[in-house]
């Protein structure tokens, strides 16, 4: 099969599953959008291997025609310590920070822009699933400042971390910094309890959760940094950002640190 081919065994799959019928576009990006769509709302189940093999062989041939970009090739701004601007889920590391919803599942919303829609996209439906062991077993919603380690399936990195960050509704408050605080040590934390060699964050709690970038950025350096002082780590971190404008607040913030 061809990108063309197992995109449309996909779909047809999923409609399938959905017991719906819909009008496939005839364009790639109007098949892509669907296709993201389908997975964004399939609930956790198991599929058929004819299915996961179809899914890993077009979510490795869609990584390859992104591009990869690994830590090795990366400059560090000081020592064990990166800026890096640029899509997380093609980002070969020891691991990846997710900023993931209270259910741990991803996000369900078709083709939303967030950083939880887009890594569970593209590590395929294994990740939901064992998201939703993990959920099962712990019996209640992921409360946020901790942190949950996965596989990473089709993702190039080897895990992904799942913390929730505090939602900020009105006025940003200490307990929102304390708990975003926590994020970011947990995170580490559970890294180094599982050996890895690098951790890639994301700007956890800004966007849809309204923390200050600012402020966010200024806890993120500063925890990562005390974390480093008090356990003498060997993690190398990566403050992953997408836009322009954090790249430009990590970068004042690192350069003063």
């Amino acid at each position: 099969m061809n990108q063309a081919e197992r995109r449309t065994f996909l779909i047809d799959y999923l409609l399938a599953e959905r017991n719906e019928a819909a009008e496939i576009p005839s364009d790639s990006g109007g098949q892509k959008r669907l296709l993201r769509a389908l997975f964004n709302v399939r609930p956790p189940r198991e599929a058929g291997g004819e299915f996961i093999r179809v899914q890993d062989e077009y979510l490795q041939e869609e990584l390859r025609l992104k591009g990869i970009t690994d830590i090795a090739v990366l400059r560090p701004v000081s020592p064990g310590l990166y800026l890096w601007r640029g899509d997380i889920t093609t980002l070969r590391c020891g691991g990846i920070v997710n900023a993931a919803n209270s259910q741990l599942l991803g996000c369900f919303c078709p083709n939303h822009g967030c950083i939880d829609n887009a890594i569970h996209t593209f590590a395929g439906i294994q990740l939901r699933l064992e998201c939703d062991e993990i959920m099962r077993t712990q019996g209640e919603e992921e409360p946020a400042g901790r942190a949950k380690i996965t596989a990473a399936y089709n993702l190039p990195c080897r895990h992904v971390l799942h913390t929730v960050g505090p939602i900020v509704h009105g006025r940003l408050a200490e307990a929102h910094e304390s708990l975003l605080a926590d994020c970011y040590r947990s995170c580490l934390s559970l890294a180094d309890k599982n050996v890895l060699e690098s951790l890639a964050f994301c700007c956890i709690s800004t966007g849809e959760f309204r923390f200050p970038n600012e402020r966010a950025a200024q806890i993120a350096v500063q925890t990562v940094a005390e974390y480093r002082r008090q356990t003498g780590s060997p993690l190398k971190v990566i403050f992953n950002v997408f836009k322009e404008d954090d790249y430009a607040i990590y970068a004042r913030l690192l350069a003063a640190d």
